[in-house]
């Protein structure tokens, strides 16, 4: 297969009039048009060559995958696949759907998917999800004009939610073009890619080909236009002034403030992303740290006041929560022991352990420095000297990965993924730099969790391992979080049990 690589820092225009468009594009219903403010620009407006939210977002839009995530029920329904049979634990054989179309007109055949997964599956081609796709999945094969098999390497409970996140199609010859990256995005999504400024704004148009028996037909808004505005002061007066329609991912201080004013409405919802501590129960950093003794594990899981936290600094829908999951995910059920706030059990606990006037300890941490620091306080009310390291991502992702960190406060997002092997899956397997358990037996459970299609045993594994996770305090589980988003009240969007925004379904209220 030729390779050529997507260009990723270069626009493309489609039509001439697009380009006399002005920057600031007009929001709300008048013209038909729904203006979201991005934080962050995208490089690039294909999937398969991005890891951002706001490419997930964007995606959801313009692609579709075989499958996709029910905002509802966060199950993986088919989407582009009409059916779909697992004929064993690793072989999976699909169905198209016969009316599919490309945004250039031309129809979703088996050739466009067996060549979507060959390009992943290819190293050379350097896909963002690639690695991880090579990693369960041996070869593609096509059955016949619509229908396509699957073999898998091992059995993976995981392989349709990677799908559905991961691996939008792609026609047949894509990457192939010699025009590389220049060419428009031909996804078979509910909307098409009409120009792309890199650095500035996307502007999307209602495709109106799209299959009509799709679960994500029926967008109500003819264009989207993306601003990118990394300044959360000029979204503000942006939405305020009109220029934009949305805002997202606003934090709950901001969303507070800015909702009381006339002509703003705030709309709260779920999370799948999680906060917690991790303890260096293996002793990495240091293999005299306290953090190897039980009870020290123990009591700083009942120091830590994580219904005030959720309450009174995450807020919304945030809540607190027992175990090395989200609620909301597959398989996050255990009945292991939980770690109510008590302050004094704490300080006996550290006495027991041989702490009675408490030890030093580094905290570190990367985003939310009040909730950081609100765990310094109480970590020091019971007798712990703590000192904050407060660091940019970069050097956090250095110190946790080199495994040089005695404790740390983080967050995880699972992928907006609802199943407990994106998140108890990703940070307690052993080859995971987010292990500090060192725990074999741990890791042997949670692996296996991963290596069979029964959700039953799955259930059953992944009890075991969260039961022993508490058991063992390697984490403290903190709190889910909770989405903010700020909007004209002209704009009607429904919010999502995972925190992921389906822009198709938004509408304007009559």
């Amino acid at each position: 297969m030729k390779i050529r690589y997507p260009v990723r820092v270069r626009a493309f225009l489609v039509g001439m009039m697009v380009s006399l468009l002005p920057l600031t594009a007009s929001a709300g219903p008048s013209d038909d048009t729904l203006v979201v403010a991005f934080s962050k620009a995208l490089t690039t407006v294909d999937r398969l060559y991005s890891i951002q939210r706001e490419g997930l977002i964007l995606s959801r839009l313009t692609d579709d995958g075989l499958f996709f995530v029910d905002p509802d029920t966060l199950e993986f329904e088919p989407l582009a696949a009409a059916s779909y049979t697992w004929a064993t634990d690793t072989r999976l054989d699909i169905t198209l759907r016969d009316n599919v179309r490309f945004h250039d007109g031309s129809r979703l055949s088996a050739d466009d998917v067996v060549y979507t997964f060959r390009w992943v599956l290819n190293k050379d081609s350097d896909t963002s999800r690639g690695a991880v796709i090579r990693g369960w999945l041996d070869s593609v094969e096509k059955l016949g004009p619509l229908r396509v098999r699957f073999n898998l390497k091992m059995p993976y409970p995981m392989a349709l939610r990677d799908m559905a996140i991961s691996i939008p199609l792609r026609k047949s010859g894509t990457y192939d073009d010699p025009r590389g990256g220049d060419q428009p995005l031909n996804g078979i999504g509910p909307y098409r890619v009409k120009q792309f400024d890199v650095g500035r704004r996307i502007v999307l148009e209602r495709f109106e080909d799209y299959y009509p028996d799709s679960p994500k037909a029926g967008a109500r808004i003819r264009n989207m236009v993306f601003r990118v505005i990394p300044d959360e002061g000029t979204q503000q007066a942006e939405l305020l002034s009109g220029g934009i329609d949305l805002m997202m991912d606003v934090p709950p201080d901001v969303a507070d403030n800015v909702s009381a004013l006339p002509g703003v409405e705030r709309l709260e919802g779920n999370d799948i992303r999680i906060g917690y501590l991790t303890l260096d129960a293996a002793g990495y950093a240091d293999p005299d740290s306290p953090m190897t003794h039980l009870k020290v594990r123990q009591a700083i899981n009942h120091a830590i006041n994580r219904e005030a936290i959720s309450r009174y600094l995450v807020r919304g829908s945030a809540r607190a929560i027992p175990y090395a999951c989200h609620p909301r995910q597959f398989g996050c059920q255990a009945d292991g022991p939980r770690y109510p706030y008590d302050p004094e059990k704490a300080r006996r606990l550290l006495a027991e352990a041989g702490y009675p006037e408490g030890f030093s300890l580094k905290l570190w941490a990367y985003r939310e420095k009040i909730i950081a620091e609100a765990i310094v306080s109480d970590l020091k009310a019971v007798g712990l000297d703590v000192d904050l390291r407060y660091v940019k991502l970069n050097v956090f992702s250095k110190m946790r990965n080199d495994h040089r960190m005695g404790a740390f406060f983080a967050s995880y997002g699972s992928g907006g993924t609802a199943d407990a092997s994106a998140s108890t899956g990703v940070h307690f397997t052993a080859n995971s730099n987010r292990n500090y358990s060192g725990d074999e037996s741990l890791s042997k459970t949670v692996l296996a969790a991963e290596r069979t299609i029964d959700p039953d045993e799955r259930r059953r594994l992944y009890r075991e391992a969260l039961n022993r996770i508490a058991e063992q305090a390697y984490w403290v589980p903190l709190f889910s979080y909770s989405q903010n988003y700020l909007l004209t009240p002209a704009l009607s969007l429904p919010v999502s049990e995972d925190g992921v925004p389906r822009l198709w379904q938004a509408a304007w209220r009559q």
